[in-house]
């Protein structure tokens, strides 16, 4: 049975009052502070408790790095996912346990149909990383088989494979999709559309996908792939696959989160609205730009860390200060890169190493 609060949450997310997140915020705040021991020792060290705060601000955050030697959840997980194999091995893997994996799912699908599908289009999906079957404790993975299998047209399928990218089918199977006029959308990390816009421009294939096709990227480089800029990026996917700017949108995630952030341009586009990319927030998630030595909050256009207070971690720990540098545009953020001196990790080093096993 869920705890109340989890309940408030879900209730929350369903139908967001944004006047009702603090207090939300607080109360979660506490049930965390009294359901996570390791949460709470790391609050009593710095004098922080319920009863001696007053403001969602003053919930102090957890740092990624804590995932990986603390366990954080505050009742019995019904899925862990684990980050990405690391530069110190694959030991040093973070863990994130969902003991309301409803709650997870209801943030990733309302958040994803705002963003990918605010035109209530249920188009086909080609997926350009590994499945849960291959990778069952990513939650990449896990977070895609749950689009694919709520929103997906017949013919949804996967293209990363133990082998890496099936370029052959996927080439294959866009020429069909050209053919048949049929809106597409494609998913997948960075460096697996890297690889396929590669094997095209090699070969000076391109394709004319159908008005309404759109695209999802996420994950980056990390310092390990070859590197390619968010405006190159963008060039490309509008050469070779002929799919706009607005309608490629850049997803921005973690396994130490319950939430996603997107790009801002297809739904502004749905909506009528003309506004710099950033990534947008959700309603039940705020993020703070914090000075990476004093940890206090910068003003507007000043790079910091970026800590996120995202009310779908209920069950773990809702304050998450990452190793991510960004600032703030509009009602959302965007985000420049690592804090030097962090270790690659992340979602786009899976393609890459299967990639580097054939």
């Amino acid at each position: 049975m869920k705890e109340p609060v989890v309940q408030r949450v879900l209730d929350y997310i369903r139908q967001p009052a944004e006047e009702e997140f603090g207090r939300l915020a607080l109360e979660v705040f506490a049930f965390q502070y009294q359901h996570n021991a390791a949460y709470r020792r790391f609050c009593d060290r710095r004098g922080i408790t319920p009863d001696a705060i007053s403001t969602w601000e003053e919930i102090p955050p957890v740092p990624t790095s804590a995932f990986k030697v603390l366990d954080l959840s505050c009742a019995t997980p019904e899925q862990v996912f684990l980050t990405s194999g690391t530069s110190q091995g694959s030991e040093k893997r973070g863990r994130h346990g969902f003991p309301w994996l409803e709650v997870y799912h209801t943030s990733l699908l309302t958040n994803f149909a705002a963003h990918l599908l605010p035109d209530g289009a249920r188009p086909r999906m080609l997926i350009l990383a590994p499945s849960p079957d291959l990778l069952p404790t990513s939650s990449l993975s896990h977070m895609l088989e749950v689009v694919r299998m709520t929103f997906g047209a017949e013919g949804s399928v996967y293209f990363v494979g133990d082998e890496g990218v099936d370029t052959s089918g996927l080439l294959r199977t866009l020429r069909e999709i050209e053919a048949r006029q049929e809106p597409v959308c494609l998913l997948g990390t960075s460096f697996a559309f890297v690889y396929l816009l590669d094997a095209c421009l090699a070969d000076s294939s391109s394709f004319r996908l159908p008005e309404g096709s759109r695209l999802m990227d996420t994950g980056g480089f990390k310092g390990r792939s070859r590197q390619v800029s968010r405006e190159e990026l963008l060039r490309l996917y509008q050469k070779v696959l002929a799919i706009p700017e607005a309608c490629c949108v850049n997803e921005y995630g973690m396994t130490e989160m319950g939430s996603q952030f997107y790009d801002n341009t297809l739904s502004d586009q749905v909506l009528g609205r003309s506004r710099p990319r950033f990534k947008a927030m959700p309603p039940w998630v705020r993020t703070r730009i914090l000075d990476p030595a004093t940890l206090e909050e910068l003003p507007e256009g000043e790079v910091g860390l970026l800590a996120h207070y995202d009310l779908a971690n209920c069950g773990s720990v809702m304050a998450v200060e990452t190793e991510d540098l960004g600032y703030r545009v509009n009602e959302g953020f965007e985000i420049v890169g690592r804090a030097p001196g962090v270790e690659s990790r992340g979602c786009s080093l899976t393609v890459e190493e299967l990639q580097e096993s054939r």
